[in-house]
């Protein structure tokens, strides 16, 4: 099982920041720059063709929480109705970045490619395990969806405490099975638990510079952050499914996609800095990204591995 090592964000908050006090001109983008150079591809499958991403809803979430999840699902589809709802720049523009990792995969031959759409929802608002969760518990909730060409994602509400979450991890990403392996994401709602460790930017960081939080563009702290963890599991899952995908560092503690580029979220971004990113000028809220319905959503960088650098999107 991979961690999202990004969303481990007070401890690499902590450790970015005081290299960058020793070396004052020394930012967080040069310090991903350092690491990229043993990116590496394992020579793993990766995900491909049409995969449904299912959401399992374990516990009390609102409908309109729900939504601003499906809704950044919906806005990776590259269908007609998504594209003409979706303005510059786009939630699915910071997806095409994955199609990368798939042409530096195939080299020779003709490259694979992913297509996301929108599966089930399945709702557990009954606590059906209890309000306190194992790994392997997650892992069985993840079961109850399909185990073909889909990626399960649970989703744990506020009120649910989850082994590790907050203390090393905000979620998790992995596979089951032998013959047919699904994969699966767990990510959990901070609101209440660690929001300045799982929910920054939209929340005051526990460790490190302690700039004013931003507003997020869902006016949904605990969701918004549970966004950015899962736009960051999707890309770590298509690229790294089964442990031998793309990824730098040890199998059982990798950077990948989105975790090898902790914090930023726009150009200029340094610790305790997000970036320079887009505002709206109505509610004051900051994204780089637009989406499906209208939405908007802050999405981390991703590594480009053909640049050997961040991209964000702004």
């Amino acid at each position: 099982m991979a961690s999202f090592v990004s969303t481990l964000f007070f401890r690499v908050l902590l450790m970015v920041f005081l290299l960058h006090l020793c070396n004052a001109g020394r930012r967080l983008t040069e310090l991903v720059d350092d690491q990229s150079m043993t990116f590496q591809y394992h020579k793993g499958t990766l995900l491909s063709g049409k995969i449904s991403v299912n959401l399992i809803w374990y516990g009390n979430f609102k409908p309109t929480q729900r939504a601003i999840i499906s809704d950044f699902v919906s806005s990776l589809s590259s269908s007609p109705a998504s594209l003409n709802t979706q303005s510059q720049p786009s939630v699915l523009t910071w997806w095409k970045t994955t199609d990368k990792y798939y042409s530096l995969s195939s080299k020779n031959k003709k490259p694979s490619s992913l297509s996301l759409q929108m599966g089930k929802q399945i709702l557990d608002e009954n606590y059906s395990l209890g309000k306190s969760l194992t790994r392997n518990q997650i892992v069985q909730l993840a079961a109850g969806g399909d185990h073909e060409n889909a990626i399960n994602v649970v989703l744990t509400a506020a009120d649910v405490t989850v082994e590790s979450f907050c203390m090393d991890s905000c979620g998790t990403h992995g596979s089951q099975g032998k013959k047919s392996k699904f994969a699966y994401i767990w990510v959990g709602n901070s609101e209440t638990q660690c929001p300045g460790q799982c929910a920054w930017p939209f929340h005051q960081p526990i460790y490190g510079p302690q700039n004013p939080p931003l507003i997020a563009p869902n006016n949904d702290v605990g969701m918004d952050g549970m966004v950015i963890n899962l736009a960051g599991l999707l890309a770590a899952t298509a690229t790294n499914p089964f442990g031998n995908g793309f990824y730098q560092g040890p199998a059982d503690a990798p950077l990948e996609a989105a975790s090898a580029c902790p914090g930023i979220y726009g150009k200029g971004a340094y610790p305790g800095y997000a970036g320079d990113l887009l505002v709206d000028s109505t509610t004051g809220a900051s994204f780089n990204a637009n989406g499906a319905n209208g939405r908007k959503y802050l999405l981390p960088a991703l590594f480009d591995p053909s640049t050997s650098s961040c991209s964000a999107l702004v």
